[in-house]
């Protein structure tokens, strides 16, 4: 079955016209939403009803488009030169001042404040992009509990070492002072020895072996 051809005018019926806003709004706001994410354009749509109530979409901040646009060079050229300075100047504290109210208003939101006017899906998101967070600080802070658990026991394989080497040196000093300690016992021994044990007289030797008479150590 193919689709029928509508005339393109005014729909008369009032009822008619308000349900075909609707869908075709819908529609155009998809579209809309749908060119933006595919291309990455920045796109803004401004809709008044018949009854004068404002529609709108940006794929960004309206502001911020509606700002882009007079900054535009096609426009700069239909603004004097005092005019520009002073509208420029405005528009970058507009800017700033909106992007700070932003950034002050979703902290405000972060921290649990401010939440009285925000709906299910907003909450919904608020709370999914909060979990998202907690979990890139419980991971970060994971890595810093590794890291400084690395570094202790690196420190401490560092002091093993150090703490065996010490007890090497130790044992080689007291080897070597035991061994310095039976070297001088045994040289008193001999110097005692030498002492108690004088040398013979040698003319008393030679005239008992001239007579025939035995040594003074035979008597």
């Amino acid at each position: 079955m193919t689709r029928r051809k509508i005339q393109i005018k005014k729909i008369d019926n009032r009822t008619a016209r308000q349900v075909t806003f609707s869908k075709r709004r819908r529609g155009l706001f998809k579209k809309a939403f749908e060119l933006s994410t595919l291309c990455d354009a920045e796109i803004g749509l401004m809709v008044f009803s018949a009854t004068g109530r404002l529609f709108e979409y940006a794929s960004s901040s309206m502001q911020q488009l509606i700002e882009k646009h007079k900054l535009h060079p096609d426009n700069l050229g239909k603004m004097d030169l005092p005019c520009l300075e002073l509208q420029l100047e405005h528009n970058t504290c507009t800017i700033l001042r909106k992007e700070i109210e932003e950034q002050t208003h979703e902290l405000r939101k972060i921290k649990g404040e401010e939440l009285h006017g925000m709906d299910i899906e907003e909450l919904y998101k608020l709370e999914k992009d909060l979990e998202v967070g907690l979990s890139r600080v419980i991971e970060t802070k994971g890595e810093k509990f590794m890291e400084e658990i690395t570094a202790l026991q690196q420190k401490e394989a560092q002091l093993m070492e150090e703490n065996q080497r010490l007890k090497q040196m130790q044992n080689l000093f007291s080897v070597q002072t035991q061994v310095l300690e039976q070297g001088q016992s045994s040289e008193s021994i001999t110097n005692i020895c030498s002492i108690s044990d004088p040398p013979q007289d040698n003319d008393s030797s030679k005239t008992s072996l001239k007579l025939g008479l035995p040594f003074p150590n035979q008597i």
